[in-house]
C-alpha cells in the first residue's frame, strides 16, 4: 500500500479533537496545573496531525503508535507545549505513514476486513460517521458488546468477529486509547482506539457471554448517553465503600495459583504465548473471571470491583515483579496492566449496566492471561513488604509523588509517565487503604497490604528505570522461579 498523508476538513478535525474537557467521573485523574493555551494548541496540533500523517502500528510487528498516549499524558500533568512538540517530533521520526484503505468500511463489509490494517483508515472512516451519529456511548455498546459484533450463528469459531477480545487484546491497547478519548472527551481518540480494535488479530472470547444479549443495552445508551457527555450518576467514593471478601479478586489469584492446570511445565509451554494460553485455556481462566462476582444490584459494586481491578493490576506490577533472588524488575507486559486500569473510571460511566460487566469480567480475565503467560510468577507480599519498609524512612520531601511525576514527564521513555501518573492517582483514592483492609480473602498475606503499595510501587520503578540505558524488562521471568 502506498503512504499518503490523509485529508480532513479543518471543521471535522475541530470535532474530532476539541480541546480536553473536565474529568468525566469523580474517581477519574485529576488535572495537574500548568495547563496553558500554548499547551492546548501543542496538544490539538499533534493529535490532528498525527490523525493524519501516521498509522496506527508503528512498524510491520505490529507495536502500536503511542504518540497521543504521551501527548495527552504530558498535557495532563502540565508539561508546555514545547515539550509536547519536541516529543513528538522525536516520537513520529519512528512511526509508519498512514496509507489508503483498498475500499470503504460499511456495515456490510464490517465483519469481512477485521484484522487487515490495511483498512485501518477506513475503519477510522467508518467510526467517525458512526460516532457523530449516534454519540459515543450507543457506539461503543453496539459494536463492542452486542453478540452481532461478537458472534455470528453458523460461522466458524476462528473468523469470529469477537470484537470485545479485539478491544482488549494487543495487551489492551485499543482499551487504552478509547479511555483517553473518554477521559479527555476527545471523539478522535474513541474513534482511533475502535480502529485499532478492529485491526487487531482475532482473540478467544467464550460465546456464552453473548446468550442472552440483544439490542437492550444499545437501546439504553442511546436513551440514557445520546452524545460524549456522561450519564448524571456519581460515583460512590472508595472511602464510603465496604470491602466484601466472598469471591473477591484476590481470591480467585489464590485459587488460579494452585490450579494444577497451571503448573511449571504448562508456562514453560505458553511461555510469551498469550494466544496459544487462550486457545488451550481460554475457557479455564474465563471461568475464573466467572467466579469472581460482580453484582450490578448492590450499591457501589461498579466502583468496588473496578477497585480490586486496579488492586489486582498493582500487585501482579510490583509484587510479581519482585522476588527475594532478582529484587524488583520493571516487567513491560505487568505494567501496562497498572496504565490500562487508570481508564477503568472514566470509561465504565459511558457504559450500561450489562456492559460494565462485561468490559470489567473481560479485562480481569486477560490481566489473567498476561500473567500466566509471562512466568506466572507467585505473589510473596509479606515478603515484598518487608523487604520494601525502608521506602518511607528514605523519603526527603513532602511529597515525593510530585518529584516522581515531575521527573518522570522529561524522562526518555514514553511509558514511565503513564504508569506514574497511574501510581499517584491510585495513591490519591486508595492510599489511605489500611492493613487489614483486605483481611478475609484467600489470598496469603493481603491482609498486611495498604495504600503504601502504590507509593512503594512508584519508587521501586524510578529506581529501576534510571539505573541504566535499558530500560522496561521484556524477558518475563524464569518458569523455574516457581517450582
Amino acid at each position: 500500500m502506498a503512504a499518503v498523508q490523509q485529508t480532513y476538513p479543518g471543521s471535522d478535525l475541530d470535532a474530532l479533537f476539541p480541546s480536553p474537557s473536565s474529568p468525566p467521573d469523580l474517581l477519574s485523574p485529576p488535572r495537574y496545573p500548568g495547563a496553558s493555551p500554548e499547551a492546548v494548541a501543542a496538544l490539538t496540533y499533534v493529535l490532528k496531525d498525527n490523525y493524519t500523517k501516521y498509522h496506527i502500528f508503528s512498524n510491520y510487528k505490529r507495536f502500536h503508535n503511542h504518540i497521543t498516549h504521551r501527548a495527552l499524558a504530558l498535557y495532563v500533568t502540565g508539561a508546555g507545549g514545547s515539550l509536547i512538540e519536541q516529543f513528538y517530533k522525536q516520537d513520529g521520526a519512528h512511526e509508519r505513514p498512514a496509507i489508503e484503505s483498498p475500499e470503504a468500511i460499511t456495515e456490510e463489509n464490517f465483519i469481512e476486513h477485521l484484522s487487515d490494517e490495511n483498512f485501518y483508515a477506513a475503519y477510522k472512516s467508518f467510526f467517525s460517521k458512526v460516532i457523530e451519529e449516534r454519540g459515543v456511548s450507543a457506539t461503543l455498546e453496539e459494536y463492542i458488546f452486542t453478540k452481532k459484533y461478537n458472534f455470528v450463528e453458523g460461522q466458524d469459531a476462528s473468523t469470529q468477529p469477537v470484537m470485545l477480545a479485539r478491544f482488549l487484546g494487543g495487551l489492551f491497547h485499543a482499551f487504552i486509547h478509547v479511555g483517553y478519548g473518554a477521559e479527555f472527551g476527545i471523539p478522535g481518540m474513541v474513534v482511533e482506539g475502535l480502529a485499532l480494535a478492529s485491526v487487531h488479530e482475532h482473540e478467544f472470547l467464550p460465546s456464552y457471554l453473548f446468550q442472552c444479549n440483544g439490542t437492550t443495552a444499545v437501546e439504553e445508551a442511546t436513551t440514557r448517553l445520546a452524545s460524549l457527555a456522561l450519564n448524571t450518576k456519581t460515583s460512590i467514593a472508595p472511602s464510603q465503600l465496604e470491602q466484601p471478601q466472598t469471591n473477591h479478586a484476590f481470591s480467585i489469584l489464590a485459587k488460579i495459583m494452585q490450579d494444577s492446570k497451571f503448573a511449571p511445565k504448562e508456562i514453560k509451554k505458553h511461555f510469551k504465548d498469550f494466544d496459544g494460553l487462550m486457545s488451550e485455556h481460554g475457557d479455564t481462566i474465563w471461568r475464573y473471571a466467572e467466579e469472581w462476582t460482580i453484582d450490578p444490584s448492590r450499591p457501589g459494586e461498579i466502583e468496588r470491583k473496578m477497585e480490586e481491578c486496579i488492586w489486582m493490576s498493582t500487585i501482579i506490577y510490583s509484587i510479581g515483579g519482585w522476588s527475594k533472588d532478582r529484587s524488583f524488575t520493571a516487567n513491560f507486559f505487568f505494567m501496562h496492566f497498572v496504565t490500562s486500569s487508570l481508564f477503568l473510571p472514566s470509561l465504565l460511566p459511558y457504559l450500561s449496566q450489562n456492559s460494565q460487566v462485561l468490559l470489567l469480567r473481560g479485562y480481569f480475565a486477560s490481566t489473567l492471561g498476561w500473567w500466566i503467560t509471562h512466568g506466572f510468577p507467585k505473589l510473596d507480599i509479606q515478603g515484598f513488604l518487608n523487604t520494601t519498609s525502608h521506602i518511607s524512612s528514605e523519603i526527603k520531601v513532602a511529597n515525593p509523588f510530585l518529584d516522581i511525576v515531575q521527573s518522570a514527564i522529561t524522562h526518555p521513555n514514553n511509558h514511565l509517565l503513564k504508569l506514574q501518573r497511574a501510581l499517584a492517582h491510585f495513591s490519591s483514592i486508595y492510599g489511605t487503604r489500611p492493613k487489614g483492609f483486605f483481611g478475609g480473602t484467600e489470598l496469603e498475606g493481603a491482609e498486611t497490604l495498604d495504600g503504601s503499595l502504590f507509593l512503594r510501587a512508584a519508587i521501586l520503578t524510578e529506581k529501576y528505570m534510571n539505573q541504566g540505558a535499558k530500560f522496561w524488562s521484556l524477558e518475563g521471568f524464569s518458569v523455574s522461579d516457581q517450582e
